[in-house]
């Protein structure tokens, strides 16, 4: 059964967001009193470029399966350490289509609008992290893991326990791109 492990929130531009008991969703903003809600593009090296653009990382998932993965290599990261609003288990984040959305909970709905593009401060975290959640396919592709951002269509309150729906778009489906 797909449901949400944990939901994390941070007014601060911090790394890491700390775990909540519940947080909740705004329609057409974020998650509320988190650093990166609004209408508008919050992170700040997106800010820089232009503060104009629609926020498409309203919402910031990843998967309880890649703390796992990371676990195995040696890489202890709990739930919001990489700075996810929503840790889920039981879905295929990175496999969904754009524009798929997720019921989370009783009445909260967000939109994957792509894929989270990791950069260097995950190093700073914890050394050699980068290379954990950033590789290559065979093919030679870019392989980014570090979860999916979507924006909220509903509000709601979200907890750990909720469980998670998922409904594919309208084929033919357009694969994750970095947002």
């Amino acid at each position: 059964m797909a449901q949400v492990s944990a939901v994390s929130a941070s007014p601060a531009h911090s790394f890491g967001k700390p775990e909540q008991a519940a947080i909740r969703l705004l329609a057409g903003l974020g998650v509320e009193g988190d650093a990166h809600s609004g209408t508008t593009v919050k992170h700040r090296s997106r800010v820089r470029r232009d503060p104009t653009q629609p926020n498409l990382r309203q919402v910031h998932l990843m998967h309880a399966e890649l703390h796992d993965e990371l676990a195995a290599a040696g890489f202890v990261v709990g739930a919001g350490q990489l700075g996810e609003n929503v840790t889920t288990r039981g879905v295929d984040l990175l496999g969904l289509p754009t524009g798929t959305r997720l019921r989370l909970g009783a009445d909260a709905v967000v939109e994957v609008t792509g894929l989270r593009n990791p950069c260097y401060q995950i190093d700073d975290f914890r050394p050699g992290l980068l290379r954990q959640v950033v590789g290559r396919d065979a093919g030679g592709a870019i392989v980014r893991k570090a979860g999916v951002m979507a924006i909220v269509l509903v509000g709601g309150e979200v907890r750990p326990g909720d469980a998670i729906e998922v409904e594919l778009p309208a084929a033919p489906h357009r694969p994750l791109v970095p947002v």
